[in-house]
């Protein structure tokens, strides 16, 4: 799967709907990708999300009408998406540093926020020519029991990850012990978007168990299908894990054959995890087809 041309399908379909409300479930599907995908492989490539860039790229629309038309500021603030003019003028304010007026008076189209082109040299440029090859293994069906809640990640203007996660791993840990028929030596985060058309996703605190029975309360079960898997060491401090991500997602993704199948990544703690060690190592894995 090529998913460089998918996401700049995705970036196409932007750019010719700007003076339209752009949904990022219609972005995500005429690219061909799940919404959560297409914003965590748009986060890797960009450093923005998805939101953000799209109201960039309204705001700069809005410029280049201000400088090469007679339109009224009211009608390109209401093409642009904003209520009023006021807000509008605040928006376009703090993008520029000018109001509407100023803009249009001065005429310099060198203010233009240009639309994002991906390429190979630009993957190389963001990743610094980082080699990172994973193991490819087949992963058999997995039992798992924990906690469970849910979040949006890094890739979501409405990212909650600080919120969410440490208290659920706080809270799973310290029950960890009533698990039983626990498998020895492993916890799993586990993650899983929530459906196609939303960017909400589904969190496990998690070990794998040989069999379910007896949950202990406020605990839930669940069951991972065997599949291949493409497992990724992290090195250093867990809350810089985003940067291994972004290098599967914006790096070697695009670069291998492989593709995401839509099922669970997984993050994967061993004897090698210390939280408070600079040579701590966990994996990250994800599905792949």
């Amino acid at each position: 799967m090529n998913y460089l041309k998918q996401v700049q399908k995705g970036i196409d379909y932007i750019e010719t709907n700007l003076d339209f409300d752009i949904e990022l479930s219609k972005v995500a599907k005429e690219a061909g990708l799940s919404q959560w995908h297409f914003q965590r492989i748009f986060k890797a490539l960009s450093n923005e999300t998805l939101k953000t860039y799209i109201r960039s790229r309204r705001l700069a629309n809005a410029l280049n009408k201000l400088l090469t038309s007679n339109q009224k500021i009211i009608d390109i603030a209401i093409t642009a998406g904003f209520e009023s003019q006021e807000s509008f003028t605040r928006a376009f304010k703090k993008a520029f540093d000018l109001t509407p007026n100023e803009a249009r008076k001065i005429g310099n189209q060198n203010l233009f926020i240009k639309k994002v082109e991906f390429n190979a040299e630009y993957l190389k440029h963001i990743n610094q020519n980082i080699s990172l090859n994973p193991e490819i293994y087949t992963q058999k069906k997995l039992l798992m029991v924990g906690i469970h809640t849910q979040f949006y990640s890094v890739d979501s203007e409405k990212n909650n990850i600080a919120d969410k996660l440490p208290a659920l791993w706080d809270e799973f840990l310290s029950q960890i012990n009533e698990i039983k028929n626990k498998v020895p030596g492993l916890a799993y985060g586990v993650i899983h978007q929530t459906q196609d058309k939303t960017d909400l996703l589904d969190y496990y605190a998690a070990c794998e168990v040989t069999h379910i029975n007896n949950i202990p309360e406020g605990m839930v079960s669940l069951e991972i299908p065997a599949c291949r898997y493409a497992k990724f060491s992290h090195k250093g401090n867990i809350k810089n894990i985003n940067n291994t991500v972004n290098y599967i997602y914006s790096s070697w993704l695009m670069q291998s054959r492989e593709r995401h199948n839509y099922g669970h990544d997984l993050e994967i703690y061993g004897h090698e995890y210390d939280p408070v060690s600079d040579d701590s190592v966990v994996y990250y894995a994800i599905p792949i087809d």
